[in-house]
């Protein structure tokens, strides 16, 4: 994967910012649910936040948002290049199953 440009930061805000952070601690192989990531950042009800920080990340799969599914299990969307397919393709590849 592409390494992050050093001022990615300055393109998201506060709120993407721990959003992402909290993303880039999922150890490869791993998934976290919208509310557990929302939990994290310190926002228990923001896991609809979570999601539309996903959405807007401009850097996937580096910012790794293809890790996070919904409470259910269900895969949810994926806004980069491929959709769910593609989604579901970085997953495999990192061992999970999906």
């Amino acid at each position: 994967m592409k390494k992050l440009p050093s001022d990615w930061r300055e393109r998201c805000t506060p709120f993407q910012q721990k959003v992402y952070e909290a993303l880039l601690a999922i150890p490869k192989g791993q998934v976290r649910t919208y509310g557990e990531i929302a939990r994290k950042i310190g926002k228990p009800k923001g896991a609809r936040a979570v999601g539309q920080a996903l959405k807007r990340n401009p850097y996937p799969p580096t910012i790794p948002c293809h890790r996070v599914i919904a409470a259910g299990g269900d895969l949810r969307g994926y806004s980069a290049a491929g959709g769910l397919k593609r989604k579901r393709q970085l997953l495999q590849r990192e061992g999970v199953q999906c």
